[in-house]
Formats: structure tokens, sequence, C-alpha cells
């Protein structure tokens, strides 16, 4: 990012919507291998997406391109490398299948919830933004 979008209440808004979204690929995995034997469901480790969100608001985004016109963006985004954990030492069935699907459905709900709410502050962040550079 740059200029002011370069802030860390964008940044970590950023970063928290990001790992929101890696948490809701998860979880959905996780429902959808419910009926598959041997599936251990996996979660998303917060303190490793809070530390790495933190670092990345300490070094900036490398930019570089390929082809003169092509501009690309490294240093940016979240990937599953790292913060997805597996959930090996337990079994809710016999065919090794350790997937409550109750327990899934209330922590994507409330994953949803999480995440409309850090959408609405970056909403009203830039917002605040927007009106600060129009006066």
């Amino acid at each position: 990012m740059a200029g002011w979008l370069d802030s860390p209440i964008f940044n970590l808004l950023e970063g928290g919507l990001d790992g929101l979204g890696l948490r809701q690929r998860v979880l959905a995995d996780n429902i959808a291998n419910n009926d598959t034997p041997d599936f251990k469901r996996s979660d998303v480790s917060f303190d490793k997406i809070l530390q790495a969100t933190m670092d990345s608001m300490n070094n900036t985004a490398a930019v570089s391109g390929t082809e003169p016109g092509h501009i690309r963006i490294t240093g940016t985004g979240l990937t599953s490398d790292g913060f997805v954990v597996k959930d090996e030492n337990t079994t809710y069935r016999n065919d090794g299948n350790n997937v409550d699907i109750d327990l899934e459905m209330t922590r994507l709900a409330e994953n949803t919830l999480q995440y409309n709410s850090l959408s609405r502050m970056l909403t009203m962040h830039l917002s605040m933004l927007k009106q600060a550079i129009q006066e």
C-alpha cells in the first residue's frame, strides 16, 4: 500500500480481514469433509496471523515487474502457509473423522459476524480518510 492507505489501522484491519477470510475457507473445508473418513479438522492460528500482520507493518511491500507496464506487488496478502493448524489429536467417530458439524457451523457463524464487523470498521476508516481529504 502506498500513501494514505499505508496506516497502522488500515494494515491491521486488512490483516484481520485476510485472516478471517482464510478461516472462512478452512471452516468451509471442514464442513464439506464432514463425512470423509479419517479427515481431521483444521483451524487458523490467529496468533501467527497477528504476528505476520505486525511484521508486515514494519516492512514495505516490494514492487517488481516482469515486463515493462506490468507491476506486481509482493509481500502483501495472506496464504495458508503456516497459519492453518490441523487437529490430529481428536477423533469423534469410528471412521477417524473429528468434525463436529454443529461446532463448525457455530464457528462459521461467529467468523461471519467478526468479518462483517471488521468490514464495517474498515469502511468507517476509509470514510473518515475520504472526509479528511475532501476538507
